[in-house]
């Protein structure tokens, strides 16, 4: 041990070898003893050179040898990734001037990924340089700055060969991505740099104050579903948008969102025109509240501001007799007598609540009675409207057949024929489709709750065997969504719908959303539609729900980068419906990576983030599975009753990450791990 060390310290007395052995550790322990050391040999050579002198040859010819090896990985990864840069030069040079340096950066991410870097990166880590990953951003930059580092360490830098365009450092990707998210979606609020996107409810067209209210709880932009409502309602909630924004002093951008060529499942045999009344119970029976009844009128019903549990439209002239305080009477379906007792309301509409079960039906005799009333007067009562009718689902189970036609002009779902063991039946809503499918691909029903495969195929009708639904079964009702992950569909991106509605979102939308994508020239006939609208200064938006729209997401971006600026609405869950599920967090991580390398920003929406508005906090369980979207430049909130304490929830928490970003940067600790 004593020989391992310089003559100086070799004429100490052997028996301090195992002390020296542990200098790091004795350095941390006795720092004064350390500084003696560093005094005494100050005058004579470094103790890193006198140890690099005596440290034994094979050592230092094994780093060497390392270094040269990465060396000329380094350089042969560099010239692989020039190499795509110039094969695609063409396409490069079609773009927008403003997005040529992160199509650039886009192909060597591209060419990074062919060339499988794993093991060169753990080579760099094992040598104490940076590896390659994390770079998306910049990823010939990081290239050259590790080469640089290599070149120092070995004594033999050499020039790498030049390049005719910029090459990004990280401050220059970032800020790529960062000034692309603002021309997107305006300016961040200060603390949180991911922007928050709501869904817009049909009662957002009548009210302005709950706009104005979303504007100031920190919602950066706005979504229109264009798949509802109508261009009145639509050009309502753009003005209520406006006007908020005027009031508020900052700006909010309006996507809207084409509906595109969804699929769908077809009408259901009509059943019975009836609502059940249902008060909340405890776990053991107990009524613990009324159900709220809305009575609105028949001929012009309007929404109320809260949901209510059952709506049942009745005549004006009856509900004008309406007071506080009043009971009303009925016998429901089942023969059992009922009572209502009237809240509040007036107007547009009157407020009850319900302690019993009931069953109300289209023709129901309400009576109102009142104190001092005359209960035999037929004015004091009315018969309950048109209710919409109940659908029978069907009940589905694995093993089970399924037949997906394409006659949509008669009531479907129940057997075709009369027989006990009839298969069900449904139809779809583009009955066109039927001809691209081939047996043994892959169908889900309902946001993949329900799976099968197509064991016959033809254009009239597909045999599908059931694979996946729940053990009791599963219900398959009518308007659900219908997914064929491994169909190559030869539907058109833009269907008659949206190309009618198109006119109206260049005149009022800031950004338009181009839903279910899968090629590249969906895109290009979104750009040709948008340029004969004089719709150049929309925004696009592209949503990747399809499994081909993930498989060719550069050829996609590449397309849609031709404008300026670009964005991608991604849903982790609805990719993971067409590809496998257990990929979900792969699928995330290369769309997230890709769209980086790109400077394209992410809009994040996941089911936890539809439901959060719907339940008003979400489960811890649901909490990781849309944190991710901080990582994102924005968050997309869908409606429901509880969207402003939904806003509120989620700029807290993205605030919070925001700060625990830069203290991470800043290499701090929380405070409250400083605390005592």
């Amino acid at each position: 041990m004593c020989d391992t060390f310089s003559p100086a310290l070799r004429s100490r007395d052997c028996r301090a070898a195992p002390a020296m052995a542990g200098l790091a550790r004795a350095r941390r322990l006795h720092r004064d003893v350390t500084e003696r050391r560093r005094r005494r040999h100050s005058a004579g050579p470094s103790s890193a050179s006198m140890v690099a002198a005596h440290r034994p040859p094979a050592r230092q010819d094994w780093r060497l040898g390392r270094l040269q090896q990465v060396t000329q990985a380094l350089h042969e990864l560099r010239e692989h990734l020039l190499r795509r840069e110039e094969e695609y030069a063409s396409t490069v040079a079609q773009v927008h001037p403003a997005q040529e340096d992160s199509a650039r950066n886009l192909l060597h991410h591209l060419a990074l990924g062919e060339r499988g870097v794993e093991h060169l990166s753990r080579e760099l880590a094992r040598l104490g340089l940076s590896s390659l990953g994390g770079a998306e951003t910049h990823v010939l930059g990081r290239l050259d700055a590790v080469l640089g580092v290599v070149g120092t360490l070995t004594g033999r830098r050499e020039p790498p060969r030049p390049r005719f365009h910029r090459t990004l450092e990280p401050q220059d990707g970032a800020g790529l991505l960062q000034a692309n998210a603002e021309a997107l979606f305006g300016p961040a609020l200060p603390g949180r740099s991911t922007r928050i996107v709501v869904t817009l409810p049909t009662a957002a067209a009548a009210e302005f104050e709950r706009v104005r209210e979303l504007l100031e709880q920190g919602v950066d932009g706005v979504r229109i579903d264009c798949a509802r409502d109508d261009p009145g309602r639509w050009a309502a909630m753009v003005d209520h948008v406006r006007r908020a924004a005027r009031a508020s002093g900052r700006p909010c951008r309006v996507l809207m969102d084409l509906p595109g060529p969804r699929l769908r499942t077809g009408s259901l045999a009509p059943g019975p025109r009836v609502v059940k009344l249902r008060p909340p119970r405890d776990a053991v029976g107990r009524v613990i509240g009324p159900a709220r009844v809305w009575l609105t009128r028949g001929e012009a019903p309007e929404e109320p501001q809260e949901p209510p549990d059952v709506v049942l439209p009745m005549p004006g002239v009856w509900l004008d007799r309406l007071r506080r305080g009043d009971a009303v009477s009925f016998t429901d379906l089942r023969g059992k007598r009922r009572q209502l007792r009237v809240t509040g309301g007036g107007g547009a509409g009157w407020w009850a609540e319900a302690n019993d079960t009931s069953y109300v039906g289209t023709g129901t005799r309400l009576r109102i009675r009142r104190p001092g009333g005359r209960v035999g007067d037929p004015a004091w009562m009315a018969e309950v409207g048109e209710l919409p009718a109940v659908e029978r689902p069907l009940l589905l189970r694995r093993g089970d057949r399924l037949r997906l036609t394409a006659d949509a002009g008669r009531w479907l779902g129940a057997p075709v024929d009369e027989r006990a063991d009839a298969e069900p039946s449904i139809s779809c809503t583009r009955p066109e489709v039927l001809a691209d499918v081939r047996v043994g691909d892959r169908i889900w029903f309902d946001e993949g709750r329900i799976g099968g495969v197509v064991r016959e195929a033809g254009t009239a009708a597909l045999r599908i065997e059931i694979t996946w639904a729940r053990p009791q079964g599963s219900r398959l009702g009518s308007g659900e969504s219908i997914r064929l992950p491994d169909t190559p569909l030869r539907v058109a991106g833009l269907t008659e719908d949206d190309l009618a509605r198109l006119p109206f979102v260049v005149q009022h939308a800031d950004l338009v959303a181009l839903s279910l994508v899968r090629y590249p020239r969906d895109v290009q006939q979104l750009q040709a539609q948008l340029a004969r609208h004089g719709g150049g200064h929309l925004r696009v938006v592209l949503k990747i729900e399809t499994r081909q729209a993930f498989d060719q997401l550069p050829q996609l971006l590449l397309q849609a980068m031709r404008g300026h600026p670009v964005g991608v609405l991604i849903d982790p869950d609805d990719l993971a419906v067409e590809c496998e599920p257990e990929r979900q967090a792969e699928l995330q991580a290369e769309v997230l990576g890709i769209c980086d390398a790109a400077h394209v920003p992410v809009i994040w929406s996941t089911q936890a983030l539809r439901n959060l508005p719907r339940t008003g906090l979400p489960s811890p369980g649901e909490i990781p599975a849309w944190t991710a979207g901080g990582r994102a430049a924005c968050v997309l909130l869908r409606e429901g009753p509880h969207l402003r304490e939904a806003v509120r929830w989620v700029d807290d928490v993205l605030r919070r990450m925001e700060r625990r970003r830069r203290e991470l940067r800043s290499n701090a600790l929380p405070p409250a791990f400083l605390a005592g």
